[in-house]
């Protein structure tokens, strides 16, 4: 659920992130980003995962829920992304409060997978200890008889998190190491523009 005082991404900050995205599409997996997370302990661990959506709400990917990221963020519901653009050379931060998004929204963007992908997502136990590959694959082949005649549903434990931004950060890269930070953070209820020395 949403809290009441989530602050919509403005356009001005929107669209340079839209913009930066538009640039990369050439690049191999242009939208895969590092996101950071930590357990009960408060260990962190981080992970490369996809974008799959960027709007005014925050920035989206998909995941099987008991996963370890899963877990982590059951625990502690914060997360720090960063998008990493090498041809440009330019960088995307962002940090903030996660939530689950509603299982519509996972259901359709769910359906937009192919059949093996969410064959795949039934089958695997996401950062559970596997004995071997065989083990997954038999899992595999168990899934693909039992939906054999019909279509594939959203397993219970699979949907997606969206990480609602307090912080975001464009970074560019530039010679002799003086970068350009350009920071916005949001202070009660406002999101303030800044910079930061590279």
């Amino acid at each position: 659920m949403k809290m009441d005082d989530t602050v919509p991404i403005p356009d001005d900050i929107l669209e340079p992130i839209h913009e930066l995205l538009a640039q990369a599409a050439d690049l191999p997996e242009p939208r895969a980003m590092s996101l950071a997370t930590v357990d009960e302990s408060g260990r962190p661990a981080v992970r490369t995962v996809l974008l799959k959506q960027v709007d005014q709400q925050g920035l989206t990917f998909f995941t099987n829920t008991t996963s370890r990221k899963g877990q982590h963020i059951a625990a502690h519901p914060f997360a720090a992304l960063c998008l990493y653009f090498q041809g440009p050379h330019r960088q995307l931060q962002v940090e903030g409060r996660v939530e689950q998004i509603a299982d519509e929204e996972a259901d359709l963007y769910w359906y937009s997978r192919s059949r093996a992908s969410r064959i795949g997502a039934w089958a695997s136990r996401q950062s559970v200890v596997l004995e071997d590959r065989q083990q997954l694959l038999d899992r595999v082949a168990r899934y693909e008889e039992k939906f054999a005649d019909s279509e594939v549903p959203r397993p219970p434990f699979w949907s997606g998190y969206r990480v609602i931004p307090d912080r975001i950060e464009f970074w560019k890269g530039h010679p002799d190491r003086l970068n350009e930070r350009v920071c916005y953070r949001l202070t009660d209820g406002e999101w303030v523009r800044f910079y930061r020395y590279p």
